[in-house]
């Protein structure tokens, strides 16, 4: 999808040496995919509380793909 968008270029040009990546491209999927995957661990978090629970990588990846 092509989108017009207006984004401070001494932020875009900051990301971009920070993340090594070469192309505004490039820099919006990755800050895209690094948001989704902040937010579900925030709502995962919210989920489960403080309570301590013992999870298998199986169990953490079979909730995840349950979040899409």
């Amino acid at each position: 999808m092509r989108s017009i968008i207006d984004i401070d270029d001494t932020l875009l040009e900051e990301a971009m040496k920070l993340t090594h990546v070469k192309t505004k491209k490039e820099l919006i999927q990755l800050s895209l995919s690094e948001l989704i995957r902040q937010k579900r661990r925030e709502r995962l978090r919210t989920k489960l509380g403080n309570t301590e629970i013992e999870l298998t990588l199986t169990d953490l990846q079979q909730m995840r793909r349950d979040e899409l």
